[in-house]
């Protein structure tokens, strides 16, 4: 298998370069937007750019990239677009721009909504562009682009204003260009579009001529689209040199055909039109496809036309279609040809005789129809009206291998895309793993077009959306799958042995050599297929390995997938492996075949099964492992072998290659999508249409559904009656009560509910009447029942005090219906979340909920405060592996439930031992379940009872307060409570206490009567999913868990009524939709009552590591976005509580309306400044360091050493001034920049005691989620701004701090970007070099922007603050030294207790080696010239400010920092003078020499 050429990558151009280019001096003259006096617009630049640098460099997309970046397109083009300066160049160059934003992802369409008044005049002349010659005044590849600007302009049709001009080109009057014949039966076949139709004629009759002829030039544009595109088409010779220019067009066309009709708004009535054209025909007869290199995209491309032209839905009402209707449509065709062959044509009577199954497949319709004239072909398609009527005596221009095709293409049986779908293997072979055209590489660069699919706004049907999902998450994790593949093959070194075998010269860790490979079972086909319905195979290995990774093999779980792999080398032993050149030549590789694992044998045969009973160690090194094989692969494999004389690939494996469990789920996801499209998709009524994407957005909000509910009970969601006015602002609030002291929470509201549908109002006060009521809320404060004497009987309570958007989000998650929550960093997401899944519990108890998240991290938040909130923990569940990180020793799993409940069960059974006991009754009540409920019924019940009937109130005699107590039969059970039970102070208080008591002993029984199952089931396996099934109330699970056990759950009848999602937004499509459907439907209909997405799309979208998938196939829009996008109604959260207001200014400008909560204006911490530092943040301009900004080790690997070395030198100032290390985190924007400063960190201060390292050193979207007190900020790039330019991590990057930013960038580039300027221009409007203030004390007591009493210093440089940080630890360890020595001249009795003078000496006499050591080392690194000022430390020489200094640093102050300073002197020693060597041009980098 010869591997493709590797395409090369788009490199981005320089700084240096973009201010040498023409084009950027032409900006700086007329509208860069930070020159103030430019010149005035002049169209001959627009002429003279577009000839000289766009069509001169053929459309070079480095050009391209400098116009837009440069805000050509926003501060020249449209500004000054109008009809008289229209031209040529002037339209070209918009839809350059508009193509490249696409290119880029940045949104494209929002300076045309700003100044909208010639977009229509501009679109009309991209449409007459589009038709004209192409020999013409437009190239072909001008035309090209044209055609790719129509796509966009397509696949916008949110865009209001892009929507108004499209419609025109894709509504009904656009069949005018259908021949009269076609259109006739067209009609017929629906009467209501015939009056639409008269209708449309009458209206056009009223236009005048003009405006007549207008609209039919653009209700004629795609019909005559296509015909040019046939033409161009024709031009291409089967042999002969062809331009890639025609290629180019030609495959950009098809794309386009396909975007139209993946839509259905556009489809609805171009598919007709395309139909008429017989596109496909002429395609499938071309020549370019019979060009194998040249037309092999075109070819794919092709298919998913055809796909698409053919798909099972109804167009004009756009439902799906069965495979029953798919049938009856293919066998009215057929019966109709018949019929017309009979009625006709007396050469095919046996044709029209036969039945349909003997004659719907291709080789019996050409059997018949070849034989006939190209004339009588043409007379029956006509006869169909597939083609204009022949005129008598006349010939045909059409050649009869396209008449044949037409008839035939159009009346062949088609394998049902189900079956297509079920027949398909779903691992990866190394046919489609090495197939450029499939898996592009990781240069994609976005110019040329794909055979993928796209996942746009709106969807055909369910299955549509099934399949475009299921195709672009193979091809993704086969990318993926790809990259492990060579990365552990190629760390084995396969080379030829002496004899012809395989001997491996390395190892891997994720890969052992196979010892032994056999199929042991092949089990018959289900009936009606062809493939078996499991094939078994055992594979052995021998893990001679360290002990860590023998278990990490022995550690595959059931499900995991394996690849087995087989190469046969041809390279001698020893020969060197070359990451550049193509892999599979190198390794030999022949064979990929994908695995599942069902369990690890043990010495007898036997599969170890997963469980909570401890594995059995087995010995040795050999293991062997049963694994699935894939049956439909193996049953293709196995044909081929036995009709070809193929070698059986089941005896050549040599490698089983692993992967990483996180990165390894994608086969059953796929498996699961798959078992979806073989299913009747249940989704709710009211969800089916928004996730195709039609009808109305807001048709599922609470507020339109038919089933809201008016009386809420809010718990203990208001504190107070105030905060539940200040939630309903806008609002008339009734309590039920009159009297204050009673206000108090919980509180019912009941909201006034209007039904959907409005009546006619006949008067216009009964409106005000209905608008006053619809702004009253009634609110009844209620009393929790008294739960029992005990403490822990007391219900938890909330204690956060929500914002009135908060309460909103919290009334429409406990309504039905889908609410969708939109939260900016920092404003109670999590919060809310709890809430409402807290309110759901309390209202709905027989409701189950179930919370999805993206991450372990986010569920593990969720549930830790969950657990604080008044929710029985026998009611959580939560299932995946993720537990293990939950931050409590409870165990929520499956397993730590079933535990759980066997100890609550001995616990209460021990508590009706003890009443038992206290009541005096004989016998063992206590010995089960059962016993415990007889003995409630027969014992307890009575005594309750009679006990009730002494004391309640009898007739009109007033209640006795000691009768309740003195009648009481439990005294002696609660003895063990706070006594006195019973305060005596009013009967009802008292039967308050007395009922809450029986509550108590109530509550035991009814939870052991739940409890009784566990008696009942006896395994473990057993006990889990009775718990999952019929006990868990809230269960909680990431999507990929939900994904990978959908089987299972629905298997086991798993139930539930709500859906929570968090971290919506970075959740896949798919993955989102999964969890809507984990059980069966209940007579057809889907019990899913509520919905609650809670996300934020302005930060960043679902991880996709291939960027063509990425960007051309827009994979990494969540359903989250889309709905966002589509127009689904939204609750914005407008108050974050997380960072500085100074702070939140820098991304809310994304959001509508973010402010601040009051305690960040009031709380101290937000208040202070930031000590030794002048800003609370800063953008800190860093230049070249020796002559080199970025470097690229490695593709996308990017790194600065010195941003790398500038942000490490202000850590080890902050930690020096005394900050904690645990408060700082260091982030980048990319994983090479991420492993310089680790490496970084560990040779300068790592070990060091004084300092240490910071919380995390990671990258910026693997941050996301998490925050900080203080970030320090890395940006990497200085040639080009790269992914930051994607407005969504610049947020995610702006907003991970709480107290202090400080941003390391070259400014130079940043300051320039069009995106990123609301935040850069605060950014730029403080000094671009760091203020530093040494001598202020951490924590200071200075108000945030007041001037500083200290001195302040400016840093201007990196090796200038490497310098500074060095003299500064220097001076601290001085002064730590002279501490000591002060230690030691004080008489005993003031030494600490504890503290022994012999240490001291001890650790005084290893300090003053290590000083000698640095006194050493002193001379040759402060010798270095550096233009800065002496440090501030070196100025004050008097003894007091020496000791004030050293306490400041907080270092001396710290017993534990010093004598760990001691035990460390040598690492100190070494450690942090390194930093000097920042300054010395020889070591500079020997930091990155280190980095992978």
């Amino acid at each position: 298998m010869a591997a493709p050429a590797q395409p090369k990558k788009i490199v981005a151009p320089t700084v240096s370069q973009i201010n040498a280019e023409f084009v950027t001096q032409l900006a700086c003259k007329y509208w860069a937007p930070h020159i103030k006096k430019k010149s005035p617009f002049d169209i001959k630049v627009i002429e003279e750019i577009y000839e000289k640098e766009i069509v001169k460099s053929r459309f070079a997309i480095r050009k391209i990239m400098l116009l837009e970046f440069s805000q050509y397109l926003e501060n020249y083009l449209w500004m000054n677009y109008s009809p008289e300066v229209s031209s040529k160049a002037y339209l070209m160059s918009i839809c350059c721009m508009v193509n490249e934003k696409f290119r880029e992802n940045v949104p494209a369409w929002e300076i045309f909504k700003k100044k909208p008044d010639h977009f229509p005049f501009f679109f009309k002349h991209i449409l007459k562009a589009a038709l004209a010659e192409t020999d013409g005044e437009f190239s072909l590849h001008e035309q090209t682009v044209l055609l790719l600007f129509l796509d966009h302009c397509f696949n916008s049709l949110e865009v209001d204003l892009i929507r108004s001009q499209v419609q025109q080109l894709i509504s009904l009057p656009m069949w005018m260009g259908l021949q009269a014949a076609r259109l006739e039966l067209e009609l017929k076949k629906t009467p209501k579009l015939r009056k639409f139709w008269n209708l449309i004629k009458k209206n056009d009759e009223k236009m005048d001529p003009e405006a007549r002829k207008q609209a039919y030039q653009e209700r004629r544009f795609l019909s005559q689209l296509i015909q040019k595109f046939i033409s161009v088409l024709k031009s291409v010779p089967l042999s002969e040199p062809v331009t890639m220019d025609k290629v180019h067009y030609c495959e950009r066309f098809i794309e386009l055909m396909i975007d139209l009709e993946a839509l259905l708004p556009t489809r609805r009535w171009f598919n007709t039109i395309l139909d008429d054209s017989h596109l496909l025909v002429h395609c499938y007869l071309s020549n370019l496809v019979r060009r194998e290199e040249d037309g092999h995209l075109f070819s794919q491309l092709l298919d998913m036309l055809k796909f698409y032209t053919g798909f099972e839905i109804n167009d004009q009402t756009g439902n799906a279609l069965t495979e029953n209707e798919m049938t009856t449509i293919h066998y009215d065709r057929i019966t109709s040809l018949q019929r017309a062959a009979f009625a006709h044509f007396t050469e095919l009577y046996d044709f029209a005789l036969s039945n349909v199954a003997e004659v719907d497949t291709r080789e019996s319709l050409v059997k018949f129809f070849g034989p006939l004239s190209s004339n009588t072909l043409h007379q029956v398609a006509s006869y169909l009206c597939l083609l204009p009527t022949l005129p008598k005596n006349e010939e045909t221009s059409f050649d009869k291998e396209f008449l044949l095709e037409l008839l035939v293409s159009r009346h062949e049986r088609r394998i049902s895309q189900i079956q297509q779908l079920n027949q398909m293997p779903l691992y990866p072979t190394e046919k489609i793993i090495w197939d450029e055209n499939i898996v592009p590489t990781e240069y994609y660069s976005g110019e040329g077009c794909l055979a993928l699919p796209k996942l746009n706004l709106q969807f055909l049907t369910l299955h549509d959306y099934l399949l475009r999902n299921f195709n672009l998450f193979r091809l993704e994790s086969t990318y993926e799958i790809r990259q492990d593949i060579e990365d552990s093959v190629s760390r084995m070194k396969p080379w030829q042995s002496e004899y012809g075998g395989v001997v491996f010269g390395g190892w891997a860790r994720m890969a052992q050599p196979i010892v032994a490979f056999t199929v042991v079972e092949v089990a018959k086909p289900n009936i009606g297929e062809n493939w078996p319905t499991r094939v078994r195979a055992d594979v052995t290995i021998n893990l001679n390995v360290r002990d860590h990774i023998k278990d990490e093999w022995e550690g595959l779980r059931k499900h995991d997938v394996c690849f087995l792999i087989t190469v046969r080398p041809t390279k001698p032993y020893g020969t060197k492996f070359d990451r550049r050149r193509p892999f599979i030549e190198q390794v030999g590789l022949v064979y990929v075949r994908g695995c599942e694992i069902q369990g690890m044998l043990d010495d007898k045969g036997r599969v170890i099964e997963d469980g909570p009973e401890p594995r059995p160690n087995l010995r040795g090194e050999s293991r062997t492992f049963r694994v699935f094989l894939d049956p439909n692969q193996y049953q293709q494999d196995m044909t081929n072998t036995i009709q070809n004389g193929a070698e059986d690939v089941y005896e050549t494996f040599n490698i089983i290659m692993r992967r990483k469990p996180k990165e390894n789920n994608f086969k059953a996801v796929l498996e699961t999508i798959r078992n979806l499209m073989n299913t009747d998709c249940v989704v709710p009524d009211w969800l089916h249409d928004i996730i195709l994407g039609y009808g109305d957005p807001s048709s599922a909000h609470y507020s339109k559904m038919p089933n809201q509910i008016a009386t809420l009970d809010f718990n203990d969601t208001f504190l107070s009656i105030e905060h539940l006015k200040a939630s309903f602002p806008g609002h008339n609030v009734k309590v039920t009560v009159e009297d204050p002291a009673l206000q108090i929470p919980p509180f019912r509201i009941t909201f006034p509910v209007r039904s959907g549908k409005g009546k006619k109002r006949k008067d216009a006060d009964v409106e005000d009447e209905d608008t006053e009521e619809a702004k009253t809320l009634i609110v009844e404060p209620h009393v929790i029942p008294n739960r029992g004497p005990y403490p822990y009987n007391q219900p938890k309570r909330n204690t956060i005090q929500f914002t009135h958007t908060q309460i909103e989000a919290i009334r429409a998650g406990m309504q039905p219906g889908l609410t969708m929550v939109v939260g900016p960093p920092g404003t109670g997401k999590t919060d809310v979340a709890v809430q409402i899944i807290s309110n759901i519990y309390h209202n709905f108890p027989e409701q189950r909920t179930l919370i999805v998240t993206h991450s372990n991290q986010a569920l593990n938040q969720l549930f830790e405060k969950i657990m604080a909130l008044d929710i029985d923990e026998r009611h959580l569940l939560r299932l995946g592996h993720g537990e293990e990180e939950l931050e409590t020793e409870k165990d929520f799993s499956r397993y730590g439930r079933v535990n759980y409940v066997l100890a609550r069960r001995i616990e209460l059974l021990e508590e009706v031992k003890r009443l038992q006991k206290s009541l005096g009754v004989p016998g063992d009540a206590s010995y089960t379940c059962e016993t415990a409920g007889y003995f409630f019924l027969y014992q307890v019940m009575s005594r309750w009872e009679e006990y009730i009937s002494k004391v309640k109130n009898k007739g009109s005699a007033l209640p006795d307060v000691t009768e309740v107590s003195t009648f009481f039969p439990f005294h002696e059970y609660f003895a063990n409570a706070p006594q006195p039970i019973f305060k005596g102070r009013s009967y009802e208080e008292d039967m308050e206490i007395a009922e809450g008591c029986f509550r108590h002993i109530k509550k035991i029984f009814t939870q052991l009567e739940e409890f009784r199952a566990s008696e009942l089931l006896r395994s473990g396996l057993d006990r889990s999913k009775y718990l999952l099934v019929k006990e868990a109330k809230i269960i909680a699970m990431t999507c990929t868990h939900a994904a990978l056990k959908r089987h299972d759950l629905v298997k086991l009848g798993f139930k539930y009524d709500n859906i929570l999602m968090e971290e919506a937004a970075q959740i896949l499509e798919i993955e989102t939709f999964i969890p809507l459907l984990l059980q069966n439907p209940q007579d057809g209909f889907s019990r899913l009552k509520r919905w609650i997405m809670i996300g934020d799309h302005h930060q960043l979208p679902p991880v996709i590591k291939n960027m063509a998938f990425q960007k051309y196939s827009n994979m990494e829009q969540s359903l989250f976005t889309r709905f966002v996008r589509v127009g689904v109604p939204t609750v914005d959260l407008d108050a974050q509580g997380r960072a500085r207001a100074s702070l939140c200014n820098l991304y809310n400008w994304r959001y509508k309306n973010l402010g601040n909560l009051p305690h960040v204006q009031l709380l101290p911490e937000f208040s202070t400044a930031n000590a030794g530092l002048l800003y609370d943040f800063q953008l800190i301009n860093v230049e070249d360091f020796q002559g080199v900004g970025e470097s690229e080790p490695n593709p996308y690997f990017y790194q600065n050493l010195g941003e790398a070395e500038y942000v490490v030198a202000l850590f080890m100032y902050m930690c020096l001034l005394g900050y904690p290390a645990d408060r700082i985190s260091i982030l980048t924007t990319y994983n090479g920049q991420k492993h310089l400063i680790r490496d970084i960190i560990n040779r300068r201060c790592g070990n060091n005691p004084l300092i240490g390292r910071p919380n995390k050193v990671t990258t910026v979207d693997r941050f996301q989620g998490q925050q900080n007190d203080y970030i320090l900020l890395s940006l990497v790039r200085t040639r080009a701004v790269g992914h930051l330019r994607d407005v969504r991590r610049l947020v995610v990057a702006m907003s991970r701090a709480r107290l202090g930013l400080y941003i390391f960038a070259r400014v130079s580039l940043f300051q320039n970007c069009f995106e990123l300027t609301p935040a850069f221009s605060q950014l730029t409007a403080r000094p671009l070099h760091l203020h530093i203030i040494p001598t202020e004390p951490f924590p200071t007591t200075r108000k945030n922007g007041e001037r500083p009493s200290h001195e302040v210093q400016i840093i201007k440089n990196m090796p200038q603050m490497a310098n500074f940080v060095y003299n500064m630890y220097m001076h601290l360890i001085q002064t730590t030294h002279h501490y000591h020595q002060t230690l030691l001249q004080l008489p005993p009795a003031m030494v600490e207790e504890g503290e022994e003078v012999q240490n001291q000496e001890t650790e005084l006499e290893a300090e003053e080696e290590a000083m000698t050591v640095q006194a050493d080392i002193i001379p040759s690194l402060t010798d270095t010239s550096c233009s800065q000022e002496t440090p501030a430390f070196q100025t004050d020489t008097t003894s007091n400010r020496t000791e004030t200094t050293s306490s400041e640093t907080g270092a001396s102050s710290n017993p534990e920092a010093i004598s760990a300073l001691s035990e460390t002197t040598t690492t100190v020693a070494g450690a942090v003078p390194a930093l000097a060597e920042a300054n010395m041009p020889q070591d500079a980098t020997s930091a990155s020499a280190e980095t992978k």
